[in-house]
């Protein structure tokens, strides 16, 4: 780093996205991309004339890709908002709703953006631990009355927690805004969108990274109240107010319009979940039940840090996290039939090497 940087942030530590080697071609199941590819309809709206468009801006209220979210969710255009991918929409929930004065809660096992953001407010967050089974204890999030924030199902333990645990939060923080991260929810989580219409504080963050296949697009999205929408509105035009291109608004309107190739994908997805679930089960890992695009598991007789390393030896990657509570464990993205039966095969190759 140069000598410029400014002290407060000399001392952060980004994200650390998944790897991305180029030294030779894995099966790459570490980031939780969809093994599909986008929407029949997406291919053809990305068309030339499309991008011969590019020499205009796009529009930076994205009012059509806005009408086409809310139709799906049956809510109004003013109770949606859009940026660049779900993560811009996290930071701008921290900007607007937590500082040095009004704090958050998050977990301490979840997606590792909501800690780096509090460090990059300087924000000195309250970190709960997960329950001994990873599930999230619910009573240690009451009654914080600041920004709370977590996912469900939560990441990178794949489970979802009841919408009656998830309203429990919700209610008894009337003072602080709630933010429920459901980039997974598609797979089998349970959406808290019947509760917008109750509940204003509720800000619930999505992504067409996984079940629309748009990791590449860079597209994601928020449900609130119309005043929660304007707040994230206004952030994100002190900051950028064409977040979102104009060809990925494309992809992302036909994405959400092609029903029938959404619930193909997810249905897929989920289907082959389970059988990889159930052979890594046979060959003795402990797996958490899966509400997402993942498996959590736990190789028998060597810790998570050592199975990653012999997959990557044999050319499949999956997602290792240093984490005290975490080291047995790898994040297991569900990729196509053949990418998991390499890597069972793998597998199977590595647990007879450890006997030998």
């Amino acid at each position: 780093m140069s000598d410029f940087l400014l002290p407060r942030f000399a001392q952060l530590d980004p994200y650390v996205p998944g790897e991305q080697p180029q030294d030779r071609q894995y099966v790459k199941l570490n980031t939780n991309e969809s093994p599909f590819p986008p929407s029949p309809r997406v291919m053809d709206a990305l068309s030339r004339e499309a991008i011969a468009r590019l020499n205009l801006y796009p529009d930076p209220l994205a009012k059509t890709l806005r009408e086409t979210i809310a139709l799906e969710y049956a809510v109004s255009p003013e109770q949606v908002f859009v940026s660049n991918g779900s993560d811009d929409v996290l930071g701008f929930a921290f900007m607007a709703y937590a500082d040095q004065t009004h704090g958050v809660t998050i977990p301490e096992v979840s997606y590792g953006f909501y800690q780096v953001y509090a460090k990059r407010y300087q924000i000195q967050p309250t970190v709960v631990p997960l329950n001994e089974d990873f599930t999230l204890p619910v009573e240690k999030f009451l009654r914080q009355n600041q920004l709370v924030a977590f996912a469900n199902p939560n990441a990178p333990t794949s489970l979802a927690m009841p919408l009656g645990d998830v309203e429990r939060i919700i209610a008894e923080n009337p003072r602080g805004v709630v933010l429920v991260d459901e980039a997974y929810v598609d797979y089998g989580g349970e959406t808290s969108i019947p509760l917008l219409a109750k509940y204003p504080n509720l800000l619930i963050v999505r992504t067409f990274s996984k079940s629309r296949s748009l990791a590449g697009g860079r597209l994601g999205y928020a449900l609130a109240s119309p005043a929660l929408i304007e707040d994230l509105d206004r952030m994100k035009n002190t900051f950028n107010p064409y977040s979102v291109n104009s060809l990925t608004m494309v992809a992302g309107i036909e994405a959400m319009r092609d029903h029938a190739y959404f619930d193909a994908c997810v249905a897929s997805t989920c289907k082959q979940r389970a059988v990889s679930a159930a052979e890594l089960r046979s060959l003795g890992f402990r797996v958490l039940d899966s509400a997402t695009n993942f498996l959590f598991a736990a190789a028998p007789g060597m810790d998570g840090l050592r199975y990653y390393q012999k997959l990557k030896e044999r050319g499949v990657l999956v997602r290792y996290l240093n984490q005290p509570t975490l080291r047995q464990f790898v994040r297991i993205t569900v990729g196509s039939e053949a990418q998991m039966r390499a890597l069972t095969d793998a597998t199977r190759d590595i647990l007879k090497e450890e006997t030998v």
